[in-house]
């Protein structure tokens, strides 16, 4: 049984505003608005917080929201009717200014947030009535927490400002930006101190070491440093303590997360419990993704899946053009609603209520069909947690960071194929004697990761740590016809005129002046 965070927090300086309750100790009326001289008194009081740090991963891109990047990437068309994240479809055609505001505003909001949370929490547990060992595991978690918003911020926007500490007052927090070499070193220095703190154990709804390390593998990718990235990869490996889920759908359903032979696979994410701690009171993933269509994979996702004799469908001999989504990878069907697909529940209802498709696809990903019909009544309490790291990631990035480092192996194609042949995907192995250079099995590893991870929130990451999202995404138009655009300046976003405006010592990133 897993412990959810369902805590609301909201930080100013000299006030903590805390709304609580957490499965393991609270089942108490919440706390109020208290001074910070009145709360850090018990251990409770130290646990409210730090769920609290951890309920800031619920908004907006850090929670279930994530899943839109891949609207912005060859994956999928964004719905223009997404009213959570505003403006967003225009991000894909290059519509990027210092004033999109919406999405582009929450890409830097809301780690921030995260990241004040953090340093308030930190500034202040050394007052709490807790052991030394407690303090420094929760300054672990949080350090672990604080690293996750700062890697999503370079990422964005390449260097950004450095808080190391809660500022006291507004004037502290307007200094000028570092560069992202020195972000990331801050990043290095909170992920080692939580994977040097953090109990080596499974996931159960707080950040582990195996967390830590994950994390820190794909920060280390991220600037091609291949070769640091192995052994923190071979460390979760060896140490048994994950595996692969046996059944890939369930991965993404709440009741499947819950399943000891599923959440296995499952090293960090973020969490929800209906009924009280749900996606939107009004939406969430079923509702959006599979009721309004918000999200339409594109034809060219679809096609990137093999056919199950591990053959480009191009290439391969069960491919039939009258009938071409049978006999794929079975993640394809799991992962979209292909054209002429019935959805029904457990009780074999139909289901025909989603707003038309203009790509032809549907996301099922994340969609749990048990609600269907779905509707605002039965979809209300949809809680599915939003994984941000599972072991096939380690798979696959310790199967692209050997071959990048020494080149095809039996540790990279084992690696592959243990994630191909997981049960119910059981597609067969890497065709040795066709990817047997670095280049072609970087391509394939490369595909291999797009189908595994499709709609989950990772492409548009990927594309840019590749450096090939201005050369692939130009390939692609939306459905009305509009072409994809990604410039050599879109590999970071405009800090927003909102954000220059209020810090005089903030610089704008090159290109959007």
């Amino acid at each position: 049984m897993r412990i959810k965070h369902k805590i609301s927090v909201l930080l100013s300086a000299g006030m903590l505003v805390v709304g609580v309750s957490c499965k393991d100790f609270l089942e108490k009326a919440p706390l109020n608005s208290v001074s910070n001289e009145t709360f850090w008194l018990t251990e409770n009081e130290a646990k409210a917080a730090l769920a609290g740090v951890y309920s800031r991963l619920q908004q907006n891109f850090l929670g279930y929201e994530r899943v839109y990047l891949d609207g912005i990437t060859d994956n999928a068309f964004l719905d223009p009717g997404n009213g959570n994240q505003r403006g967003m479809p225009d991000l894909a055609t290059g519509n990027i200014t210092p004033v999109s505001g919406a999405a582009v505003s929450n890409m830097y909001s809301s780690p921030y947030r995260a990241i004040a949370s953090c340093n308030y929490f930190l500034d202040n547990v050394d007052k709490a009535p807790i052991s030394e060992e407690l303090n420094t595991r929760y300054r672990a978690e949080v350090r672990f927490i604080r690293a996750l918003s700062y890697f999503d911020l370079v990422q964005a926007f390449g260097g950004v400002i450095i808080y190391r500490n809660f500022p006291a007052v507004l004037a502290d927090a307007n200094i000028a930006k570092s560069t992202a070499e020195e972000v990331y070193a801050f990043i290095h220095e909170d992920l080692d101190f939580a994977i040097a703190n953090l109990p080596d154990e499974r996931y159960t709804g707080n950040a582990v070491k195996a967390s830590a390390q994950g994390i820190k593998a794909r920060v280390l990718l991220t600037q091609n440093r291949f070769a640091e990235a192995i052994p923190v990869l071979q460390q979760i490996i060896n140490s048994g303590k994950f595996g692969l889920a046996n059944n890939y759908a369930a991965l993404f359903r709440t009741a499947g997360q819950a399943n000891a032979e599923v959440n296995r696979e499952i090293m960090f994410s973020t969490q929800y419990l209906a009924p009280n701690n749900v996606h939107r009171s009004n939406s969430g993933m079923d509702i959006e993704l599979g009721w309004w269509s918000l999200m339409q994979p594109y034809q060219d996702l679809a096609d990137a899946y093999q056919m199950t004799d591990g053959k480009p469908a191009g290439e391969s001999p069960l491919f039939d053009p009258q009938n071409p989504y049978a006999n794929r990878d079975p993640r394809l069907d799991m992962t979209v609603k292909l054209p002429g697909e019935v959805w029904r529940n457990a009780s074999g209802t139909e289901w025909t209520g989603s707003y038309p498709t203009m790509t032809g696809f549907l996301v099922e990903k994340y969609v749990d069909l048990s609600r269907a019909p779905i509707t605002n009544t039965t979809a209300q309490s949809s809680d599915q947690d939003y994984i941000h790291l599972r072991y096939a990631d380690i798979l696959l990035m310790y199967a692209e960071a050997m071959n990048e480092v020494n080149g095809p192996s039996e540790a990279v194609y084992n690696a592959l194929n243990e994630v191909r042949s997981r049960p119910g995907v059981n597609m067969p192995p890497v065709d040795q004697a066709k990817y047997n250079t670095k280049e072609s099995l970087r391509e394939y590893i490369r595909n291999e990761r797009r189908v595994e991870f499709a709609l989950e929130g990772q492409r548009y990451n990927d594309l840019k740590r590749w450096r090939i999202a201005h050369i692939k995404l130009p390939t692609l138009r939306t459905p009305a016809g509009a072409q994809l655009q990604f410039s050599e300046a879109n590999y970071v976003l405009p800090f927003q005129q909102e954000e220059l405006d209020a810090n005089p010592n903030l610089v704008q990133n090159e290109g959007y002046n």
